[in-house]
């Protein structure tokens, strides 16, 4: 659950948080990862021609800030969601997985 009861006022500059690299099945993704207590908050790229490695069943609230982010759901739904959109799914709910043509940035709180 996420609680930020015990967390303090504080500002992050993303451009000092170290990036992580995690390949993909094709492709990159870069984290810059920050968390909170129970709360995990994220800035990743995804590279051009990125693929997940992996089904996602963790919940999140996803924001797209650039380029467009593809996500498959487990049940064969595809969506395309472009800057400025987001999405939520919760834990355990709807496993999921994206990808991206033209690489994506976003801001993932989970």
């Amino acid at each position: 659950m996420m609680d930020l009861a015990d967390t303090p006022f504080g500002i992050t500059d993303w451009s000092d948080v170290t990036p992580s690299v995690h390949a993909g099945d094709s492709g990159s993704a870069t984290w810059r990862t920050r968390e909170f207590g129970s709360v995990r908050v994220r800035m990743v790229e995804y590279s051009p021609g990125y693929v997940a490695d992996h089904w996602c069943s963790r919940g999140h609230i996803l924001l797209v800030l650039e380029g467009t982010l593809t996500t498959e759901l487990a049940n064969g739904e595809i969506v395309t969601i472009k800057a400025g959109d987001s999405y939520q799914v919760g834990n355990d709910t709807q496993p999921h997985r994206s990808s991206t043509q033209e690489g994506a940035r976003l801001f993932v709180v989970d």
